[in-house]
């Protein structure tokens, strides 16, 4: 098994560029064959322009499938190999037009000629193979029109970084990670307040043993995450002390606590979870609202940052 068997698909661009590389080395020995001073870059360019008496540099680069800014600097290799000439179009001088010189015309002949030996030997080529390359590349082009390569590595990513976040319960050998992981997102972007200070120096006195628990959530075996279900006097439980370390961020560490909140508040008999937050915390409010969580007006908060309540139905 070779290197790029091996490595699959993060080889993948490596392999088509080797080949790509092969085929314009064997390219550019058929243009020396054919006593041709010429690069095989310019072939679509210079195709497009013996079709046609003038064309501008947009409409060349949508014919054949390339930037603008890369058929410009071909049309500019060409022009200075005295192959093309490069002038404002009468119509619209925001646009540059490009033709054939009298020597890029002159080419057209021999290049007509080389067409058909490349033709035949491209089919030479392609018959000793099992496989449509044409119909592949086709394939492959349209399977990345719908969905590009990013993308599709991005989501096995996050589904294999999801799998590695592990949510359990509090220990109190947990109490410093989760005064770190909410102390750091307070700060970012507030300050911390008293009611804070209540939750986060003494967690089992304020929060469990009231008949509240926390959760927290690992990455790796590290602590990344933590959430806090505080007991209300109506029976409900307030979600609170919620936050994610930023280096853990993406990896659906929010949305794992989130769920296994919800699920343990159902478990202690709630029938209903209340929190506070702030409109500035987009990605918080997008995950609430996705878990089920719904806005309402209610008591004033004892966190000076709260200008926003939400509720859900268990």
């Amino acid at each position: 098994m070779n290197f790029f068997e091996q490595t699959g698909v993060m080889a993948l661009g490596s392999r088509l560029r080797q080949l790509s590389d092969r085929i314009t080395r064997d390219s550019a020995e058929t243009y020396q064959m054919q006593g041709l001073e010429f690069e095989p870059r310019w072939f679509p360019v210079f195709f497009v322009l013996s079709r046609e008496a003038e064309m501008p540099v947009s409409l060349v680069a949508e014919n054949i499938g390339q930037s603008h800014a890369s058929v410009s600097q071909i049309a500019r290799q060409m022009r200075k190999n005295g192959l093309v000439v490069l002038q404002k179009s009468e119509k619209d001088g925001r646009q540059t037009v490009l033709s054939l010189t009298r020597k890029g015309k002159d080419l057209i002949p021999a290049m007509e000629e080389l067409y058909q030996h490349v033709q035949n030997g491209v089919v030479d080529l392609l018959r000793e193979t099992e496989h449509d390359i044409w119909q592949a590349i086709n394939d492959l082009e349209r399977a990345l029109d719908h969905r590009d390569l990013v993308s599709r590595v991005r989501q096995y990513k996050q589904s294999y970084e999801a799998g590695q976040v592990e949510v359990r319960d509090y220990v109190p050998a947990d109490k410093q990670a989760f005064r770190d992981i909410n102390v750091q997102w307070i700060e970012r972007y507030f300050a911390m307040e008293e009611a804070d200070y209540k939750a986060l120096d003494h967690p089992d006195s304020y929060i469990i043993e009231p008949g509240g628990h926390i959760l927290m959530a690992f990455y790796k075996g590290k602590a990344v995450g933590a959430c806090a279900l505080i007991k209300m006097v109506d029976g409900g439980f307030e979600l609170a002390k919620m936050g994610v370390l930023p280096e853990a961020q993406g990896k659906r560490v929010g949305w794992a606590l989130g769920q296994a909140a919800v699920v343990k508040a159902r478990e202690m008999g709630a029938h209903r979870l209340y929190l506070e937050s702030n409109t500035s915390l987009t990605p918080a409010l997008n995950l609430y609202y996705k878990l089920g969580f719904k806005r309402i007006i209610g008591p004033p908060s004892p966190y000076a940052r709260s200008d926003i309540q939400m509720e859900m139905e268990l």
